[in-house]
């Protein structure tokens, strides 16, 4: 899943480079059998493989993934639009999943965190609207949206090593559960945060396509928190990187910026857009309410799962960090503990 990165720097030192895999051209994934095609992307989690083909394949599968969400979408067209992209949100996690299972790659899925939202938040909001302010309220979030999908996107793809880089949390699972590593992969690094970021995205049915209140105070208020939010994360996740740039710093800890006054402060910054895109969608009918069971389950994902794996991981690998827990909060950014 795209998420961002934790304050540990070991965890994003780079692999060697990789030698480019020699192959003619994006046709020669399509040259053959189906059993050369499935032998030759089973290799490529062993083999080396250029990076902008690697990239390439990558969207080859997210823009398969595409068609055939939009096929099973226009398929349940006469469902609840909610039930309506829930199917075709479902039907391109299976087509991802699949990819993963044939290159041996849970992390496959990664990037589809911050891309589903986009597509989901684009469907909604080409729905007519016949109220200006209305649709002043719709442009703001499908900006707000955009702007957070695709740095988040860039985020990923900006550290991503290639077809064998592997989230540590998936092959810590994989040695664990051994042979029922695949259904793990499918229940738990796919499906859950699939049905969680969807839970999150029902918001944005009533701020984009809808709600029909006009824009007013609370939208001034979800607009101040979600590009709080964006900057918060936006700016956490620059500090780390520009912290890992100094070789010197490997197996050390961040704690400079926003890392002085919260352990995870980019989670938090993931948390709080969340929140600002529910109180969207309050603005826009407050008969949505019950919706804020998308951000709530954001927020235990992270303060359930994620922060507790990050934690166990940092007190194991870090001597240090048992003293740093004491003086910086964990989540929620507050002034450091003096000596």
């Amino acid at each position: 899943m795209n998420i961002p990165f934790d304050s540990d720097y070991s965890t994003r030192v780079p692999y060697c480079q990789y030698i480019p895999y020699e192959f003619t051209g994006l046709s020669s994934l399509f040259d053959g059998s189906k059993q050369q095609i499935v032998q030759f992307l089973s290799g490529m989690s062993t083999t080396s493989l250029g990076l902008k083909r690697a990239f390439t394949l990558y969207a080859c599968v997210y823009i398969l993934a595409l068609f055939v969400a939009i096929l099973v979408g226009y398929a349940n067209r006469t469902l609840n639009p909610m039930l309506t992209v829930l199917t075709a949100d479902i039907a391109a996690t299976l087509v991802i999943y699949g990819a993963g299972r044939i290159i041996h790659n849970a992390s496959f899925y990664d990037a589809y965190w911050s891309i589903a939202p986009l597509a989901i938040s684009l469907l909604w909001f080409l729905k007519t609207s016949h109220n200006e302010m209305v649709t002043a309220r719709r442009l703001i979030v499908l900006m707000f949206v955009f702007i957070w999908g695709l740095r988040l996107t860039y985020n990923w793809a900006h550290q991503w090593q290639g077809l064998k880089h592997e989230d540590w949390r998936y092959r810590d699972l994989r040695n664990k559960t051994g042979k029922w590593f695949c259904l793990i992969e499918l229940v738990g690094i796919d499906l859950m945060p699939t049905v969680i970021v969807f839970l999150a995205c029902l918001s944005l049915y009533p701020a984009l396509a809808a709600g029909n209140k006009p824009f007013g105070i609370l939208d001034v208020i979800a607009g101040v928190v979600t590009i709080s939010a964006i900057v918060i994360e936006a700016v956490a996740d620059a500090q780390l990187g520009k912290f890992a740039l100094h070789t010197y710093q490997l197996g050390k800890i961040m704690t400079k910026g926003l890392w002085a006054y919260s352990r995870h402060p980019n989670y938090f910054g993931e948390i709080m857009f969340w929140w600002g895109i529910f109180v969207f969608g309050l603005a826009a009918d407050i008969g949505y309410w019950w919706t804020i069971i998308g951000p709530l389950s954001v927020t235990i994902l992270f303060t359930a799962v994620s922060i507790p794996l990050m934690e166990k991981r940092n007190l194991a690998r870090r001597p240090d960090y048992s003293e740093i827990r004491k003086k910086i909060p964990v989540l929620f950014p507050w002034f450091p503990k003096s000596n």
